[in-house]
């Protein structure tokens, strides 16, 4: 039987109210449409503060009419009505063009709600052509006394709206789709309810949309938010029954193998994070069911040679290994940094293998070959590995290095290439904190590596705040001057290639909450401007970024490691894995138009050797803002964990799992991942309490259509295929 939730839009709403809610919110059904839960509550006795609206942006706001007067345009026929609305202190104009019959409703005195693009005419805020919905007078709904106090008092629900649906509009549409609601199961099972004393899912429903008084939309969340962290924990714990159902090629380490051989001819020791991470590792390539481990470790902590051990055990048993990296300079820096480790034994018997979209036909050719034949017991690549023509012999482990560079997709594709399933582990630099890893994460194992090998000789940070010191520039370029001079070197980061060109396909965008305004800092103009520097004078300078091909940049970055390049201006192309330990000083030019983890990950590129680091962040962005929290956050602490836990507090509410890591609904929805810490840790405690006496939930029905429900079709291959 079909779930009243399951019911399209259009039989409640009709067809084209159902499609405009399609096109605006992704809406198909009746369920999704009551998940569309309201932003805020407003009160009809209670005025939205007007001196803070946000200039460019869309708004709904509570406020009362103040004056109403129409004039005559000055350059062409027909009129303008002005209406004034205030909350007490500010002003906000609403212009109509040629509709004077609109001061019929728009009377002063009378309040209501008013939606539309803040902007400003000769200084003063407006709404130009905004929507509105006007309270009824209290006298005309026939109350008084305390029955009034009452109306004026209670909740006014105030969704995510869009330019085409108003909120109210939206609450009009809920109220129809509730009031033809049939009854609903509760996916959260009794006991649980009770556990967690929140109230059924049905109620909950009813009052987070249409509450009487601010308690009853508080329990609604409550309920909702527990029933989210359920749902999706349970989700992610049953992937993971599903995961180990499936039979792998176990990969035992072999006695006296090409592993043991490695680890007798290293000249240190491994931490003791690696050692444990390793033999996590080394126990699940030795299962007979598929490997999948999340491992996620501070910049410079040795990630990537766990990950060669578990190849060297791989190919113990006969396997091969395909490392996916996100770049053309990463993938090439991997691979020399693989066969150097390995010594040129090794490397002879492994015959590790390089295969970028860009390699000549010729050396293509020969890559495939060795890949195909078995030859190459390691394999290097970036996106060309995804390729239809590229197969493997026996393909026992994927590695995906900066997973969040890639889509669910790809590293399928690249998965699906083993001839049985196989195992895959997945490194990442960026830490995750727990709830996080738990919620993203929640099916796969997750490791970590804290501990940084010994010798690092540690990175000094600061901020150089152009907004407050403006003459500052100056000495930057002085103090990489001095570092080249002891014989250093010195990375310039930009977040644009050009004037033309900002630099996200390099990586991640640049968030833009509140940056400066202004001109963007260029590889293109910032080459211009050290060309100039006096102290720069006859240094070797060189450019690097993404529309560069392959071969241009990995000779660039040859150079620069080999010393033959002292001050390289580029992108965050270098963000991930660039290893160059001579190199001393990280400039970051606009760091504030950089996420959390980009600045950390930038700053990791120096202080890799016995070369002390030194990282210069900097920003036009004034004290106290958002932005500059950001970069004030990094260059106070070197602690990877502790930043992904800032970053988080700092960003704003959005899509944890992210587009590109799921599909458009499985976003969060009131369930935050700062807030909610302790609720999505016992959510997963009580998930897999019932798994465990239900794996395929065959006793709880509602849970089973909650998890089909909550997770469309692109967001249950994420899980599958993460």
């Amino acid at each position: 039987m079909i779930s009243p939730l399951d019911r399209k839009l259009g039989d409640v709403l009709g067809g084209r109210t159902a499609a405009a809610f399609g096109k605006a919110f992704g809406m198909v059904t009746v369920g999704d449409l009551l998940s569309h839960y309201p932003r805020r509550y407003a009160k009809r006795g209670e005025l939205t503060a007007l001196d803070e609206l946000p200039i460019d942006e869309t708004v709904t706001i509570v406020a009362e009419i103040r004056t109403v007067k129409e004039r005559s345009m000055a350059s062409r026929r027909g009129s303008i009505l002005e209406v004034t609305i205030s909350d007490g202190r500010g002003i906000v104009t609403l212009t109509f063009f040629n509709q004077s019959w609109r001061a019929k409703d728009l009377k002063p005195g009378m309040r209501g709600i008013f939606a539309g693009k803040v902007g400003r005419y000769k200084g003063a805020l407006q709404l130009a052509h905004p929507d509105y919905e006007l309270f009824p007078d209290e006298e005309q709904v026939g109350m008084s006394g305390p029955s009034a106090h009452a109306w004026a008092e209670a909740p006014v629900p105030i969704y995510p709206a869009t330019s085409t649906i108003a909120s109210w509009q939206i609450a009009k549409c809920v109220a129809l789709a509730l009031d033809g609601l049939d009854r609903i199961e509760d996916p959260v099972p009794d006991h649980l309810r009770e556990r967690f004393g929140v109230i059924h899912f049905g109620a909950a429903l009813e009052l987070v949309h249409r509450p009487k008084r601010d308690g009853d939309w508080k329990a609604a969340r409550d309920a909702l938010r527990l029933q989210e962290a359920f749902v999706l924990q349970a989700a992610l714990l049953e992937q993971r029954i599903v995961a180990r159902a499936v039979a792998a090629t176990a990969r035992p380490a072999a006695p006296g193998g090409l592993l043991e051989r490695f680890d007798a001819a290293l000249p240190f020791t491994l931490t003791g994070d690696q050692q444990v991470v390793g033999e996590d590792i080394a126990r699940d390539l030795a299962a007979p069911v598929p490997m999948n481990r999340l491992v996620q470790g501070e910049v410079g902590s040795g990630k990537t040679l766990v990950a060669l051990r578990a190849m060297l055990q791989v190919a113990d048993a006969g396997g091969q290994s395909a490392l996916l990296a996100p770049t053309e300079v990463l993938a090439a820096q991997h691979l020399r940094s693989i066969a150097r480790t390995l010594g040129p034994d090794l490397s002879a018997r492994l015959m590790p293998t390089l295969l970028t979209g860009q390699l000549p036909a010729a050396e293509r050719k020969r890559a495939l070959l060795r890949i195909v034949s078995g030859q190459a017991s390691i394999v290097v690549g970036t996106h060309a590995l995804l390729g239809d023509q590229v197969g493997f012999f026996d393909l026992g482990l994927v590695v995906v290095d900066e997973q969040h560079r890639f889509g669910v997709e790809q590293r399928e594709a690249l998965r699906a290439k083993g001839g049985t399933p196989p195992h895959v582990l997945v490194l990442t630099a960026t830490p995750i904190p727990r709830t996080v890893a738990m919620t993203v994460f929640g099916d796969l194992d997750v490791s970590t590596i804290s501990e940084l090998p010994a010798g690092r000789a540690g990175i000094e940070s600061f901020v150089v705040p152009l907004a407050d010191h403006p003459g500052w520039t100056n000495r930057v370029w002085q103090r990489a001057a001095e570092e080249i001079e002891k014989g250093r070197q010195v990375f310039v980061v930009c977040p644009a290639i050009d004037a033309k060109h900002p630099a996200e396909d390099d990586g991640e965008a640049p968030e833009t909450d509140d940056v400066p305004a202004g001109p963007t800092a260029s590889v293109e103009a910032t080459m211009q401007l050290v060309a100039g520097v006096e102290a720069l004078a006859g240094r070797r300078i060189a450019a690097l970024h993404g529309r560069m091909s392959a071969d241009e940049k990995d000779a660039v970055m040859q150079d620069f490691a080999g010393g033959r390049i002292d001050l390289l201006v580029s992108t965050t192309v270098i963000e991930v894995g660039v290893d160059v330990p001579n190199a001393s000083t990280m400039i970051v030019l606009d760091a504030d138009r950089f996420g959390v983890s980009q600045l950390h990950q930038l700053r990791g590129r120096v202080g890799r050797g016995g070369v002390p680091g030194l990282c210069l962040f900097v920003t036009s962005a004034e004290q106290g803002s958002t932005a500059r929290e950001r970069v004030d956050a990094v260059a106070g602490t070197l602690d990877g964990f502790e930043l992904a836990q800032i970053d988080l507090e700092l960003r704003r509410e959005g899509d944890v799992l992210g587009a590109t890591q799921s599909g458009g609904r499985s976003s969060l929805r009131l369930l935050r991942v700062v807030a909610d810490a302790d609720l999505i840790g016992e959510a997963r405690i009580a998930a897999g309490e019932l798994l465990e006496e239900d794996p395929i939930l065959a006793g709880h029905p509602a849970l089973r259509e909650a998890i089909s429900r909550r997770l469309d079709e692109s967001s249950r291959e994420f899980l599958a295929k993460n």
